[in-house]
């Protein structure tokens, strides 16, 4: 929304609201347009949050340890080229990122963040993804795991206070309640914790981000598959502080291009990550 001497004015009401509409109309990228789209970015280099250890979302490329790449690295420079802007990257740990936007200390987060009314009071967002979780397992699926109601009697891994761990608990509850054998739970405290759990045979199953499962197994074929996919119905975004007008209309712009033109499904596909699960750009102001 635009402020005008920390004045929220009617104008400002109804451009920012048209500017933000599901409508979009921009099929193609027009970087010489900079100052007539965006007049308020002029000159500005966009600073991007980031956490390198979140793949396949974000981390550091092997050929090159200075640059980040991944699916929202990836995502986040085509739009910003598409708007013709500078931009740099933010690297730190992924929890930090969301309060340096609201501290003005980054400009946007853009790493595998679901959106939630809660953090909408605070952030506005624009998504492109569904979430979901990933039954990661061994090659081959030893244990013949189909659903979640097949953790009965299995040893599960999941990250402590995870949507896994909820999903993981009700199921354990369901098992014991018709009888049949309860689910061992292994809560690990960080995912590379949870990887060596499942390496070691010591859980059958890893549960964790479906984006994350997916590139394990396109990355690692002869060491893990998918048993299953549960889509939750959140979406992942990318959010700025509140009244971001312009900066929140470069990234529905540019997303809505890379969209139309196959850019974001080809994304995913690099990285291993189902490209059925985008979902077409919308602003999310609450």
């Amino acid at each position: 929304m635009a402020f005008k001497n920390g004045i929220l004015t009617a104008v400002g009401i109804l451009a920012a609201h048209l500017a933000l509409s599901g409508v979009a109309n921009a099929q193609t990228c027009e970087p010489a347009k900079l100052s007539e789209k965006y007049p308020s970015l002029v000159g500005k280099t966009i600073k991007i949050g980031a956490d390198p250890q979140t793949p396949p979302y974000v981390m550091r490329d092997k050929s090159n340890f200075e640059n980040v790449i991944g699916i929202d690295a990836d995502l986040a420079r085509a739009t910003f080229d598409c708007a013709g802007l500078k931009y740099e990257f933010v690297l730190g740990g992924w929890s930090g990122l969301l309060p340096a936007v609201m501290a003005g200390q980054i400009d946007v987060m853009w790493d595998n963040l679901y959106y939630k009314p809660a953090r909408a009071k605070t952030v506005d967002f624009v998504v492109y993804m569904k979430a979901g979780t990933g039954a990661l397992v061994p090659a081959g699926n030893p244990k013949k795991v189909a659903s979640i109601e097949d953790f009965c009697g299995k040893t599960v891994a999941f990250g402590l206070g995870s949507v896994e761990e909820q999903a993981t608990r009700k199921q354990d509850e369901a098992c014991k309640a018709a009888g049949k054998d309860a689910v061992t739970m292994m809560p690990f405290q960080d995912l590379a914790a949870g990887m060596r759990q499942l390496e070691s045979g010591r859980s059958d199953i890893l549960l964790w981000d479906l984006g994350f499962a997916d590139a394990s197994v396109k990355d690692a074929p002869t060491k893990y598959a998918r048993a299953f996919a549960i889509i939750s119905g959140l979406t992942i975004g990318a959010a700025t502080a509140n009244g971001n007008a312009d900066l929140i209309k470069v990234i529905h712009d540019g997303l809505t291009v890379l969209q139309s033109k196959g850019e974001q499904a080809a994304i995913f596909t690099r990285y291993g990550v189902d490209p059925s699960t985008a979902i077409p750009a919308e602003v999310k102001l609450d």
